[in-house]
């Protein structure tokens, strides 16, 4: 039975994709994780992998098409199928262009099939491997959940949503700011994920309680721009970092630690192990790679946990990860985009220079994977290159701390007693201090200083 492939949600933020190009046409076998297509974000290019296997029967909106997250784009299904088969009735009467065109934006969603009955006639659910991965994960039977892909397939959207829906109807911090203004929860239907209300919705009741106010009136701007002004349009890139970066600022109440680092044992382990490593895989290891692997080494120690975690739930909670995710910023001519090296933490150097520079690569060439900038726990900038000795990053939510890296500068420094220039670098850890606190961020660059000070240690 033919299944749909669908816009994807990549991000919180994003609500449309444009199809840069169709990697596969119709009439093509696709197997489970080829690539599909590849479609543009609000920040990047990335590729767009098949969840099903079987022929690739129509492609409903083509290269150029600007579409909105969960709309259907085309459909996988069995050599010979005919699609007009997944029609709802009501459309069977229509010709058959019509009848297989994937809705608009604005049209009716297509009926879904109730998995109780389906369980009930002995029939499998419907869904998407992400989809039973997540009801697997939740411990949730998946022919209770009303599917809303094609024929009522499950999608990890719903399952999602299924579980948050009867897990809470409304966030703690929604819950005791409606207590304590007498505000009852059931008048207010929820803005989060299935519907939860969350503390946007409480104040959004709050602000409609107060008294309408006149409206200043509004002054045009003067259609005439004076002599030498000009103004043009954000990109879809600038308009995501200057909203991501607006609300890092704004939310996490952030200080920066600033220490010096001495790099003379650090230069010496390089030069060394340029060559291996080329031997092995053809790649130059950098002082990004090994900084890299310095910060996993240290954030795999207990005490600094906390600098790998994130805020949920209303910041009333924090998620402590078992596994480290790096982020790389990475700095493009229209913009800044922060690749991530998934599971640093299993990770020898080797691979590690391997990972990062593929995931470098890729961002440059826009060819990024959706999987492959989203998910870090700790994220490294580094601005050194250009001369820059220190700086405040600003933290890449929803991590916890970002550090960043300066440039490598000879200092007279006191050595047994006696004045030596050595090479310095400057390290700048932001950190968030909701999480953390100042002694524990410095503990972790204490630490940190000393293992990059004592670099052999990363080989070991």
């Amino acid at each position: 039975m033919a299944v749909e492939i669908i816009m994807p949600k990549l991000g919180v933020d994003m609500q449309e994709g444009e199809i840069i190009e169709w990697k596969k046409q119709v009439g093509d076998s696709v197997m489970e994780g080829d690539i599909l297509l590849e479609i543009m974000s609000d920040k990047t290019n990335m590729e767009l992998e098949a969840e099903d296997s079987g022929i690739l029967l129509k492609i409903t909106h083509q290269a150029g098409e600007v579409v909105p997250v969960t709309q259907v784009i085309g459909y996988i299904g069995a050599e010979g199928e005919v699609l007009e088969e997944l029609a709802a009735p009501a459309e069977s009467a229509l010709p058959a262009q019509k009848a297989v065109s994937a809705p608009s934006s604005s049209a009716q969603p297509a009926p879904t099939i109730s998995h109780e009955s389906a369980a009930s006639k002995g029939e499998k659910v419907r869904a998407t491997p992400a989809a039973r991965k997540a009801a697997s994960e939740h411990n949730i039977d998946l022919a209770t959940i009303p599917g809303t892909g094609q024929n009522g397939r499950v999608h990890k959207d719903d399952v999602e949503g299924f579980w948050h829906l009867h897990k809470t109807k409304a966030s703690p911090l929604a819950e005791k700011m409606a207590r304590d203004l007498g505000i009852d929860l059931s008048t207010i239907k929820g803005s989060g994920f299935g519907h939860k209300i969350m503390k946007d919705d409480i104040l959004a009741v709050l602000e409609a309680s107060k008294p309408v106010q006149e409206k200043a009136p509004v002054v045009e701007a003067p259609k005439e721009l004076p002599e030498g002004v000009e103004i043009i349009k954000m990109s879809a890139m600038r308009k995501a970092i200057s909203k991501g970066m607006t609300n890092s600022y704004l939310t996490a109440p952030s200080f920066t630690l600033n220490y010096d680092v001495d790099m003379t044992e650090m230069i010496a382990l390089r030069k060394k192990l340029i060559d291996p490593i080329m031997n092995k895989t053809g790649l130059k290891v950098s002082f990004t790679d090994l900084i890299g692997m310095a910060v996993v080494k240290t954030l795999m120690k207990p005490e600094h946990r906390y600098l790998n975690a994130s805020l949920v739930n209303d910041a009333t909670e924090i998620e402590l990860h078992k596994f480290i995710n790096i982020g790389i910023a990475v700095g493009l001519d229209d913009g800044l985009i922060v690749p991530v090296v998934h599971d640093a933490d299993q990770m020898t150097l080797s691979e590690f220079v391997v990972a990062s520079k593929d995931v470098i690569k890729k961002t440059q060439a826009g060819k990024l994977k959706a999987a492959e900038m989203t998910g870090s726990t700790f994220s490294i900038t580094n601005l050194g290159m250009f001369g820059t000795k220190t700086f405040n990053p600003i933290i890449n939510q929803p991590n916890s701390a970002i550090l960043g890296i300066g440039a490598t500068i000879p200092t007279p420094t006191v050595v047994d007693g006696e004045i030596v220039a050595r090479p310095i670098m400057a390290l700048c850890l932001t950190i968030d201090h909701r999480i953390v606190d100042g002694m524990n961020g410095a503990k972790f660059m204490m630490d940190l200083k000393n293992l990059m000070e004592n670099p052999f240690e990363l080989l070991i």
